[in-house]
């Protein structure tokens, strides 16, 4: 437990510490946020603020990770490792997109080809390790590895799991569009998966991962990074995360997904994400089949913006709505605990 909370708060700390910096450092070089000529109007005054926030994310989970270890009892793992260089690639990819977007002065970064490409790389590089050199399980999973019984096999396993990859930092990339909504969702999410990871170590014999004392450390230092972002990306927000953390927060959680046997949870405990991805695949196959929208805007947070509401009621319901989530999937994960004969009494 300890261990857990040196990781988390070396996490915070970093990136709290971090964040100002980088602010400092952008602005000196004039490197700042373009905004879309068709997005909401009141973002226009947002335009110019620094980016690539997300790298204080990404190093403050590094830092996290690597010092939570100082304590005894805690053994790196090829999970953990694997999972750290999966938010560290993803991270990669979009600061590339974030700089090309920054230094062109235009919202349009790498091409859709080559950002597909990066995180396919990113993705196939994570499976293909982890199945080499980790315990992972090819079992598609709900709550645990025995909890639907299926077992994939390596080959289609790795293909769910970059497809798990790829849907879930395309969704916490979207949800990224207001101050503060994706890196405050975000830390409920990876809070969640501090206790399903914990939870899993202190019950080795129903969840069977070895592993589960690092992931949840790699879960606390991500809590912890994005908690301590959070506070200069609180609205008004003083520096935006950019690609870079937004994919790097969903690399994150698609690996603790993956790793640990909760791939049908997941779409639970984030369904924050899963709704702000839902609102743009309704939006434009509405448009495309009978020329209609339903949304005023997609993703959804835009559409309650241009109904009318305040920028922060968007962000403090939606963070509710996220909270709501990751309460309602922990109590999924604990019930199916709770089912398994012999686990009570």
């Amino acid at each position: 437990m300890v261990a857990l909370l040196v990781s988390g708060g070396v996490g915070m700390l970093v990136a709290l510490v971090l964040t100002p910096f980088l602010i400092s450092w952008l602005r000196l070089r004039g490197i700042g946020q373009p905004i879309r000529e068709e997005g909401s109007q009141g973002h226009f005054t947002k335009a110019g603020t620094p980016t690539m926030g997300g790298v204080a994310i990404v190093v403050g989970t590094a830092a996290g990770y690597v010092v939570g270890h100082l304590r005894p009892g805690a053994v790196f793992s090829y999970a953990g490792i694997f999972t750290v260089l999966a938010v560290i690639g993803a991270g990669a990819v979009g600061l590339i997109d974030d700089w090309i977007k920054v230094t062109r002065a235009r919202n349009l970064g790498l091409t859709k080809k080559a950002k597909v490409l990066g995180l396919l790389l990113v993705a196939i590089g994570f499976s293909l390790g982890v199945l080499e050199f980790s315990q992972v399980s090819t079992n598609l999973a709900f709550t645990r590895h025995d909890s639907i019984g299926w077992d994939m096999g390596p080959v289609l396993w790795v293909g769910f799991a970059v497809l798990l990859f790829m849907a879930t930092t395309n969704a916490v990339n979207l949800t990224d569009g207001l101050d503060g909504l994706a890196s405050g969702s975000a830390t409920f999410s990876f809070a969640a998966y501090v206790v399903v990871c914990f939870w899993a170590f202190r019950n080795p014999a129903v969840y069977n991962l070895p592993y589960a004392l690092d992931l949840a450390l790699v879960s606390a230092a991500m809590v912890g990074a994005c908690a301590g972002f959070l506070w200069w990306n609180a609205a008004p927000a003083r520096i935006f995360m950019g690609d870079t953390g937004s994919l790097a927060i969903g690399a994150g959680l698609a690996a603790l997904a993956l790793m640990t046997d909760t791939h049908l949870l997941l779409p639970i405990l984030g369904g924050l994400f899963v709704i702000e991805t839902l609102s743009v695949i309704i939006q434009v196959g509405a448009y495309r089949l009978f020329k209609r929208r339903v949304f005023r805007m997609a993703p959804i947070h835009h559409h309650f913006e241009l109904l009318g509401w305040p920028e922060t009621t968007v962000i403090v319901r939606f963070w509710i709505l996220a909270g709501a989530c990751t309460a309602i999937a922990l109590g999924v994960f604990y019930a199916d605990f709770l089912s398994i004969p012999g686990v009570i009494g």
